[in-house]
C-alpha cells in the first residue's frame, strides 16, 4: 500500500504545479476601465467558453477539485 501513497503523492503535487502555472496565465478581472471594456465584455461573454480564457477557466476548475480530491484522499491514512 505505501507504492499507491507515494504515486498519489507525485500526482498531487503535478497537480499543484499545473494548478499554479494555470492560475498565472490567466488575466486578471479588472474593472472601472470604462465603456470600451464593457463593449469588449459583451462580445467575449458569449462566447467565453470556447476562447483561451474560457479553456483555461474549466481546466483550473478541474485541477481545483483533483487537488481537493486528493488531498482528501491523502489525509486519511488509508495506506
Amino acid at each position: 500500500m505505501g507504492a499507491l501513497r507515494i504515486v498519489l503523492t507525485v500526482i498531487y503535487i503535478i497537480v499543484c504545479i499545473a494548478l499554479v502555472v494555470l492560475v498565472l496565465m490567466q488575466e486578471g478581472k479588472t474593472a472601472g476601465l470604462g465603456a470600451v471594456s464593457g463593449a469588449a465584455e459583451t462580445y467575449w461573454g458569449k462566447n467565453k467558453g470556447r476562447s483561451m480564457e474560457g479553456k483555461l477557466v474549466k481546466i483550473t476548475t478541474g485541477l481545483a477539485v483533483a487537488f481537493m480530491l486528493l488531498a482528501i484522499v491523502l489525509n486519511l491514512n488509508l495506506f
